[in-house]
């Protein structure tokens, strides 16, 4: 356990990463609240596992990512669709979505990617929103660097269409 590996020193590197990733994956703020803390237990838990402090980064986004799917499958289980949508609507008055969508995305867009399939939109989440390489994607994901690429390509064509339709703007 080299010092590159400290607790404190990892939970203040990737707090505010880790939050805006789940954050814009379940889009409401209480659930995403429990899942961030979830995910630094789970991370405090298991830090001993990780051999590689330069693997440190995409193992800590694979957790996250694998709590939110968690998140949504219990929320498929539990709840009609009603409750997600409402869930939904009312984060538009929140601050921290207001900052989000400062010149990032407007709502519309941002309503839309749920629309994706879990597949696509987890890739481009990463990428888009995240801004993470096609390379930290794949360590992830667990995929190819040649699948994320494919993926990606689908997603960002899928996306279009979708806000072409939904969204009333220009999109380049």
């Amino acid at each position: 356990m080299g010092m590159n590996m400290n607790f404190l020193e990892i939970h203040d590197q990737f707090y505010e990463r880790v939050r805006k990733f789940i954050l814009a994956s379940v889009r409401n703020e209480s659930a995403a609240d429990d899942l961030v803390q979830e995910a630094f237990i789970k991370i405090q838990e298991n830090l001993d596992s990780v051999r590689d402090p330069a693997k440190v980064s995409s193992w800590i986004f694979r957790i996250a990512h694998n709590l939110c799917q968690d998140h949504f499958r219990t929320l498929k289980k539990s709840s009609s669709h009603e409750e997600i949508h409402e869930g939904l609507v009312n984060l538009q008055e929140t601050p921290v979505q207001k900052k989000m969508e400062q010149g990032e995305m407007s709502q519309c867009v941002q309503d839309q990617l749920n629309l994706l399939p879990e597949s696509l939109r987890s890739v481009l989440l990463f990428s888009d929103v995240m801004e993470f390489s096609q390379q930290e994607i794949a360590e992830i994901l667990g995929l190819s660097v040649e699948n994320v690429k494919v993926r990606l390509h689908r997603a960002r064509k899928k996306f279009k269409a979708i806000l072409e339709e939904k969204c009333t703007f220009e999109v380049d």
